[in-house]
């Protein structure tokens, strides 16, 4: 379902300058690279006018680039992920991925996001997990490939749902001992083998907080690149129950009076798109 909200926020539209894939680098052509470890990216040494904060300029040099990963080209320059090494970016510290997303337009959130999950999927598969040797990077298409059995190894994506439940006046909201002190989000959770979104979505939300739904209304998704999940948004009207919070997961969970909403997530966040977008969705049936 459309919301006008929707084109403002994050991987809502159509990419324009960016092109996925790992084009085959040429000597000697700008490129742009983004330094990544432990969750956590390095500012670039001096800041250029046309980029991003974290991407560092340059020219393609084979005897110093070729062991980075290709992420793609955007804006006519090459963009590489340079994997940290050991405790480089905790004893530098890097600022947190989570703080540079939260400042990101919608254009820097995919760039950010894909090479966040490359950057994860580059250090968790440097051996193959069906025969252990060592796994080499493809030239053509975004995976590793085992030298000795051929099994390709592809960048993960974990899919997850993400759902906001209201009824005729209020909100569900909960929070999890892991957010900001203060803040309520929505409910979310992983999507099990075998199961589809919606399944997943009834499943979590009975397991987090005790209550049943229905109506379900999907609103868009979001790359969440923590290391690498992908949350699929919904809206879910509460059909009955009495809230039973799953302790290890829900600190808290109230029912909030749209007027009187605690604090929320950030407005690059998938949970607060499908808060905002419904607020406004509700003027317009009182209106």
């Amino acid at each position: 379902m459309w919301h006008p909200l929707q084109a403002e926020f994050p991987q809502q539209q159509p990419l324009v300058d960016f092109q996925r894939g790992p084009f085959q680098p040429q000597p000697g052509e700008p490129i742009a690279i983004i330094h990544c470890g432990s969750g956590r990216i390095k500012p670039a040494p001096e800041a250029a006018v046309d980029l991003p904060a974290w991407l560092e300029p340059g020219f393609y040099n084979p005897e110093r680039h070729a062991r980075l990963v290709v992420m793609g080209r955007w804006k006519e320059r090459l963009l590489l992920v340079r994997l940290a090494q050991r405790g480089e970016a905790k004893k530098e510290d890097w600022p947190g991925l989570r703080s540079w997303l939260l400042q990101s337009s919608a254009e820097d959130f995919d760039l950010l996001a894909t090479a966040a999950g490359l950057a994860a999927w580059e250090e968790q598969h440097r051996f193959c997990g069906r025969c252990g040797a060592r796994t080499r990077s493809r030239t053509d298409e975004y995976a590793r490939e085992c030298p000795r059995c051929h099994l390709r190894h592809y960048p993960r994506v974990a899919p997850c749902i993400i759902t906001l439940v209201w009824r005729d006046d209020a909100l569900l909201l909960a929070r999890s001992p892991r957010f900001a002190p203060g803040v309520y989000s929505t409910l979310a959770g992983f999507i099990e083998t075998g199961e589809s979104a919606e399944q997943a979505l009834h499943r979590e939300v009975k397991e987090e907080v005790g209550v049943e739904v229905g109506n379900l209304r999907y609103l868009g998704s979001q790359a969440w690149p923590f290391p690498h999940s992908l949350m699929f948004g919904y809206w879910a009207e509460y059909q009955g129950g009495d809230l039973q919070l799953e302790e290890e997961e829900i600190e808290d969970a109230q029912w909030f009076p749209f007027d009187q909403l605690p604090e929320l997530p950030p407005k690059t966040a998938i949970s607060r798109y499908l808060i905002d977008s419904f607020l406004e969705w509700q003027k317009s049936q009182d209106a």
